[in-house]
């Protein structure tokens, strides 16, 4: 018995590291099975990423080790050696794409690292730092080979994965009614984008998934799957399977942070840049409730935060919340007619530019009320694969 890892076999021009390992599964001698197939999502902002930065892993049961490593040998030189250098271009994102360079592990034992798991979801991991294991193969992809086998999964959801048959083209073909009732399950979540009504299970670009279904439990995946393959006007697949994963979880943050802002820049585009007593922190116009958020803040508000920092050590927003907020310095209102009065000159006092009430107060301290009483995260659709929903916190 042992785990075998496996990561960084795509590209942007197509392949799917969880369809490799459904392949390999499939391929399996006779006198081995399996279990545990687990999906496990690293840093998302690794160098060599290509979209999720997922990586596998799955549990290897055989009285026969060295029968198995010979098979997984073959098995590596025969389909897995020629996915190397694969490189795709990005039709969204200037950010530099690094060719495929897959790597596979093989632990012949069950164990876990809780250190190293962690650092693999909230930094930068180098071939240089892994721990020994039994058997390797390949290049960089060892490192989220050797993380998702060392994941200690003390939180988990799940996640049933499909994928298409060979040659398929064209968008996906997924049942209406049978997404309804996927949808509709107590167990399932993160379905259907609740702004746009679109749905969520089918991925964007050039990928075998036909679609992926996240549940809070194994039997809920199930379930949900059951539905969904077997819908009328779904199209056929290759196959599935429910792999444990730390999706939802929010493994990725730490506590939150509780920070000054010194000042605030909204850019072009809607993101706002918060310089703050705990750094720079970033909120993304997609984020939605943490942008809008982020652009009512003035300098002197005290904030809770929390996010990754990507490596150029900017704190990418993921929750926010106002802890106290400063007054605002405003002219008075007029007695009279509740109009904002007017300076009439230096030293000359305020005066009512509708019913010409003076007042000699030249400012107020007026409170300020945050337009959202507790946290915000982005909406489902903008939210990082480890993201844990607001509501299930």
């Amino acid at each position: 018995m042992g785990w075998l890892g496996l990561d960084d076999t795509d590209s942007l021009n197509g392949g799917c590291t969880t369809e490799v390992l459904f392949q390999l599964l499939n391929d399996l001698p006779e006198n081995v099975s399996f279990s545990n197939p687990r999906l496990v999502r690293l840093w998302p902002f690794a160098q060599r990423r290509t979209r999720g930065n997922a990586a596998v892993a799955v549990e290897l049961i055989t009285e026969d080790e060295e029968g198995l490593l010979t098979h997984l040998d073959a098995w590596w030189n025969q389909h897995i050696v020629s996915l190397k250098g694969e490189i795709g271009a990005s039709d969204h994102s200037d950010r530099t794409q690094y060719p495929a360079d897959p790597g596979m592990v093989w632990i012949n034992e069950a164990m876990n690292d809780e250190v190293f798991y962690n650092s693999a979801v909230s930094s930068e991991i180098q071939l240089s730092e892994l721990p020994p294991v039994t058997r390797q193969w390949g290049g960089n992809g060892r490192i989220g080979a050797t993380a998702a086998i060392l994941w200690p999964a003390t939180r988990c959801t799940y996640e049933a994965i499909a994928w298409r048959k060979e040659n398929s083209e064209g968008s996906r073909q997924l049942d209406e009614e049978a997404l309804a009732l996927v949808e509709d399950l107590d167990d399932t979540f993160l379905c259907r984008n609740p702004k746009l009504g679109t749905s969520l299970l089918a991925p964007r670009g050039n990928s075998p998934v036909l679609f992926g279904i996240r549940a809070w439990s194994k039997d809920g995946a199930q379930q949900a799957l059951g539905i969904l393959d077997n819908g009328k006007d779904t199209e056929p697949t290759k196959g599935a399977l429910v792999f444990q994963t730390n999706q939802a979880t929010g493994d990725h943050l730490g506590k939150p942070i509780e920070a000054v802002v010194r000042s605030k820049s909204i850019l072009k585009k809607g993101h706002v840049v918060l310089e703050t007593s705990e750094g720079q922190w970033m909120a993304f116009r997609q984020s939605h409730k943490v942008a809008l958020l982020s652009q009512w803040l003035i300098e002197g508000d005290i904030i809770l935060g929390n996010g990754l920092r990507d490596d150029k050590n900017v704190l990418h927003l993921e929750l926010l919340r106002v802890k106290q907020s400063m007054t605002e310095r405003k002219r008075p209102r007029c007695k009279v007619c509740n109009r904002s009065m007017k300076s009439m000159g230096k030293n000359q006092g305020l005066r009512c530019k509708k019913c010409n009430q003076t007042s000699t107060r030249g400012w107020v301290e007026v409170e300020r009320f945050a337009p959202f009483d507790d946290w915000v995260q982005p909406p489902p659709s903008s939210r990082r694969h480890l993201s844990k929903p607001l509501e299930d916190r």
